[in-house]
């Protein structure tokens, strides 16, 4: 199955109802335009006629006229309804999508994680799920109601006209518009893709530069960083502009056919009416039935267009969608503690051990310290520990549950209570100021931090990180560089305040500095 019947199949599960209504709506506003230029022109030639034989005293204009009012007001509540609808049904599937893709990235291993940058991921994702919004509004649905509405006119042509003129208006019609927009979507793919790209290099570029003005401004190269900004911007106009070109095209052959679905069902009906075997009012019917095939197929033209980038994005969106990964959980301990046995360990997995056969047990209220050069492995054994990677050999023993400060924690957009109960949303006031006064963080837990926890210092930031992790009381303790950007005085009563909230943890710590080393029991070096 393709990637886009992929996403077509969830974005129409999330709401199956809106989908199905929008659906009918959308056959509803196709039928009524066809059916509302079919009446039309038969009631305007009948009209003509029956004036010019003088029998307009004897012509019904109420019923035909009252019909045409009739059909108008459908198609305006029915194009409205389905506006509605489809883009909230639309808009409701896409939320939806993005948290099944979030839940997917969270599932991800630990390796893919890794490379992801918070940025460039999230506008990635973001122009991706969006580029999707055009594949029901734009293109399932039109196609849908279009094909429906076609067959219905094909019905009603045939009996009220003529097969022959049935096959011509509806047959060439169709077919000659599927080949257009078939063309113009093959085309369309490669500059849709390019375009799509371009914009979010574009965008990308420009939070960047945003984010960076005060250190392009120290460097002197604003001006430079604003050139290479226009640069980008003219690649992605003219990306765009090539799309656009093809577009028109399309454009200019759906009237090329239109124009001869319209002189064909002229002619033919013209010849019928000749013949005597139909009225000159039911040609008048065919001629605007042709007329209304355009605005059929002209529906799906810019959804063609955009083909190959709704095909792009869903080609990255759905592995994201489909990713599940077993995470290594420690083996249960019979007794409290931690204990590492032969343990060998990689950073990620397939890449050559940099931890070989280690056995090390940490006791409960005991506090080790791993140290070693940088690239020796302390992260790594953490991050083994913590469940992150799995061992290529050997076994992680945790009697208790394990809570892990990394060298890099991430902080979320909001206030210091809400970074504290994201680990533990049961936790008051109370506790949650206990211990910020633990982490010598003596900061009001309304304070507003902006987005990736700016407003805070690195130290600030660092000790904040490390409170979400002690909040949970957990039994054994990781902490990786837990004093980095911190004063030694700061730094000691930190670490002191960390033993006082959890006196019973076995901690293990990758210690750099001298404070984290007089804080340990034992020391074992790398």
């Amino acid at each position: 199955m393709s990637p886009l019947c992929q996403i077509w199949r969830v974005m129409r599960a999330a709401h199956p109802r809106e989908m199905r209504r929008g659906l009918a709506l959308g056959v509803a506003v196709a039928l009524s335009g066809v059916a509302l230029l079919g009446l039309s022109g038969w009631f305007i030639t009948a009209a003509g006629i029956a004036g010019a034989a003088g029998l307009g005293a004897h012509f019904d204009v109420f019923r035909p006229s009252a019909g045409i009012r009739f059909l108008a007001i459908t198609r305006t509540a029915s194009r409205y309804g389905e506006r509605l609808l489809t883009h909230d049904a639309t808009l409701k599937a896409l939320a939806a999508l993005r948290v099944r893709v979030l839940d997917g990235l969270s599932q991800a291993d630990f390796a893919r994680q890794s490379r992801l940058r918070g940025g460039e991921a999230l506008n990635r994702l973001t122009a991706d799920i969006d580029a999707l919004d055009g594949l029901a509004i734009r293109l399932v649905f039109p196609a849908l109601s279009g094909l429906i509405a076609c067959a219905m006119s094909f019905a009603a042509l045939w009996l009220w006209v003529g097969p022959g003129v049935a096959f011509w208006v509806v047959g060439l019609s169709l077919s000659g518009a599927l080949a257009v927009l078939i063309w113009s979507g093959r085309a369309a793919m490669i500059p849709a893709a390019e375009a799509e790209a371009r914009h979010q290099a574009l965008r990308s570029a420009t939070i960047d530069r945003l984010r960076g003005r005060p250190v392009l401004a120290v460097a002197g190269r604003l001006e430079d960083a604003g050139a290479e900004l226009l640069a980008l911007d003219a690649d992605a106009r003219r990306a765009q502009m090539a799309q656009a070109r093809i577009e028109h095209r399309a454009q200019v052959l759906l009237q090329v056919l239109s124009a001869l679905v319209l002189a064909g069902a002229l002619w033919l009906a013209g010849d019928l009416v000749l013949q005597g075997r139909i009225g000159a009012a039911q040609a008048g019917l065919a001629v605007f039935v042709a007329l209304a095939m355009g605005e059929l197929t002209g529906a799906l033209q810019r959804g063609a267009a955009e083909l190959g980038r709704m095909r792009d994005a869903a080609g990255r969106v759905v592995p994201l969608l489909q990713m599940s990964h077993e995470r290594p959980a420690p083996a249960t301990a019979t007794r409290p503690g931690l204990r590492l046995q032969g343990l060998t360990a990689a950073a990620l997995p397939g890449l050559p051990p940099v931890v070989r056969d280690l056995t090390l047990e940490v006791a409960p209220r005991e506090t080790v310290a791993l140290t070693g050069a940088s690239g020796r492995g302390k992260s790594v054994v953490l991050n083994t520990i913590a469940g992150l990677v799995a061992p290529v050999s050997g076994q992680v023993q945790a009697g208790g549950e394990v809570g892990y400060l990394p060298q890099r924690p991430a902080l979320l957009a909001g206030s210091l209570r809400d970074a504290l109960a994201l680990a533990a949303p049961d936790a008051d006031d109370v506790m949650m100021g206990a211990l910020l006064h633990h982490v010598a963080l003596d900061l009001p837990l309304d304070l507003r931090l902006g987005e990736g926890g700016s407003g805070l210092s690195g130290g600030q930031a660092r000790r904040l990180a490390l409170a979400r992790v002690l909040i949970r009381r957990p039994d054994i303790l990781l902490l990786d560089e837990p004093t980095e950007g911190l004063d030694a005085a700061t730094a000691e009563r930190v670490l002191a305040g960390i033993r006082d909230w959890l006196p019973d943890a076995a901690i293990l710590t990758a210690a750099h500095r001298q404070a984290e080393r007089r804080m340990a029991d034992r020391i074992v070096a790398l």
